[in-house]
């Protein structure tokens, strides 16, 4: 029998962190959230896999703590650093790593121990290189002013068309994905998004991905081809500074693939469970 979904919440470097997890035999797959969603995205993967699973809620995001800027200034490197600390409390023995989007630190702190990753999926996450070039939102998240105005929780009405920007045809997103991303948009998770974005400029990000030709594990790198932030050449990247990864284009799918092509669930669940084994393309 399916061992239930628990929710809890964890304590990293003394900052509160909200989770949802699967307890079970082995390495768990663990999974991170993008921006400006939470661990709620992963659901659907957890839902299709027997394997114990983690999917926690960034400091900032979800119903994870907003820490204070002094103690925890949302950059990239804080990220990494803290979720290195969570990993190594959460999975000692190992785990396979799911990212997707600013879920990419979680990548910056599997650096930390690359023997500990056993298989990898990447799914449109920012690269770390720096070649990239922030799309239009993102340059005004980074400016000083004008992001903060953006930035502000904003009226549903608003989210929902803005959302629509994510997939092809500019469909809305999931209603669900909406709400829950407007339950948890606060002042805290406004002030997360602006310091991370502003933190991470090129050569900043390049240096985060400094250590990833050290992960050799099988790994899979999916790329819905519509993505209006972050295109397939810049997933590229991860392709060529990862040891032996496959890079998959998605087809007719924007920024959360899987929403677009749900059937890429089970392939990446597949992928996971016999990382060996030829993935799909």
């Amino acid at each position: 029998m399916r061992a239930p979904v628990e929710e809890r919440f964890v304590e990293v470097d003394g900052i509160r962190l909200f989770l949802r997890e699967r307890r079970g035999e082995g390495p768990p797959i663990v999974y991170f959230h993008g921006n400006p969603t939470d661990s709620g995205d992963w659901l659907p993967f957890i839902a299709a896999s027997t394997e114990p699973a983690i999917a926690l809620d960034l400091p900032g995001f979800g119903r994870s703590e907003r820490p204070d800027p002094s103690v925890f200034d949302s950059s990239v490197g804080a990220y990494g650093r803290l979720l290195a600390n969570a990993l190594a409390a959460l999975a000692p023995g190992g785990y396979k790593l799911v990212v997707h989007d600013w879920g990419v630190v979680g990548l910056v702190a599997s650096q930390a121990r690359p023997e500990a990753v056993r298989a990898l999926v990447v799914i449109n996450a920012v690269p770390l290189s720096a070649t990239y070039r922030w799309h239009f939102l993102a340059r005004c998240w980074r400016r000083r002013g004008i992001g903060e105005l953006l930035a502000r929780p904003r009226p549903r009405w608003l989210a929902k068309r803005m959302m629509r920007l994510a997939r092809p045809g500019r469909r809305p997103l999931p209603g669900e994905l909406v709400e829950r991303m407007l339950a948890n948009w606060d002042a805290g998770m406004a002030r997360s998004i602006l310091a991370l974005y502003r933190s991470a400029d090129g050569d900043v990000l390049a240096a985060a991905g400094d250590g990833l030709a050290a992960i050799r594990c099988p790994a899979l790198i999916l790329w819905g081809e519509l993505d209006p932030y972050i295109g397939p050449a810049d997933g590229r990247s991860f392709e060529r500074r990862i040891s032996g990864a496959r890079f998959v284009t998605v087809e007719r799918a924007g920024h959360w693939p899987w929403i677009d092509r749900p059937e890429l669930v089970d392939e990446v669940i597949d992928f996971l469970a016999d990382p060996g084994a030829p993935p799909p393309g």
